[in-house]
């Protein structure tokens, strides 16, 4: 990967079509099966080499790959695919998006009818996404807070993602939210680059007061005992829907 896909452009010209479809997704499991380490592949793009994304339906994915070949863009794609999604009934798309929709790298909340009611913005990408869904509604906060989710974190999508966000310019409570610990999966990148790159497309510094939402610090991707996931996942929960 490091020798002829990643960097392969930049140093001899040539270019690579492959898609990468790498596991990864927190399901309890154990280390050895929860982390494709987005954030090591985040490190290495640069220069456009490479595409990273995490689509979180089935009709986002297909049109990945049909963009990917139709429109000829001759460069790696990276695209980590949680096990667990694919048996989630949320995780769903009508055929009528397949058949008529687009390739999306960054997808509205489909629930915000009013984005002015809107007090917490949730920034998220990957499998969390339905997870967060599933949790806010427990919790009665539909309308009150928002899902943004990023299907591709490398390019930055950031126009679409400065129309997307355009609506909720008033809110203060912004978290980015993610399964990974704080010092792995797109975090570290998206604390580098994500507020200074979309300023240029959204002034206002929505994002500057960003916090974080994710497991602590690891030298492993996870934890290898189901009860030590599970009480993590309900305090990863916690924290992303509790106000300060």
């Amino acid at each position: 990967i490091d020798e002829f896909i990643a960097s392969a452009g930049t140093k001899w010209g040539q270019h690579s079509g492959v898609v990468l479809l790498l596991p990864h997704g927190y399901e309890g499991q154990g280390p050895d099966h929860s982390s494709a380490r987005i954030e090591r592949f985040l490190n290495l793009a640069s220069e456009g080499q490479l595409a990273i994304c995490q689509p979180s339906t089935p009709a986002n994915y297909f049109h990945l790959l049909r963009q990917h070949t139709y429109k000829n863009m001759h460069r790696p794609v990276v695209i980590a695919t949680p096990k667990s999604m694919l048996r989630k009934k949320a995780a769903t798309s009508d055929p009528s998006e397949l058949v008529s929709g687009a390739w999306q790298p960054v997808l509205a909340d489909p629930s915000i009818t009013d984005p002015s009611a809107v007090r917490e913005l949730i920034l998220c990408s990957g499998k969390v996404r339905w997870e967060l869904v599933k949790e806010r509604t427990k919790r009665g906060l539909e309308g009150k807070v928002a899902i943004v989710t990023m299907e591709r974190l490398y390019p930055l999508p950031l126009d679409e993602l400065a129309h997307v966000l355009a609506d909720y310019r008033h809110v203060t409570d912004v978290r980015w939210v993610q399964e990974e610990p704080i010092n792995q999966g797109a975090y570290p990148y998206m604390n580098n680059h994500l507020a200074a790159e979309l300023s240029a497309k959204l002034p206002g510094g929505l994002l500057d007061r960003m916090a974080v939402v994710a497991r602590p610090e690891s030298s492993a991707p996870s934890v290898g005992q189901q009860s030590i996931h599970l009480k993590e996942q309900r305090t990863l929960m916690d924290q992303a829907f509790t106000t300060e």
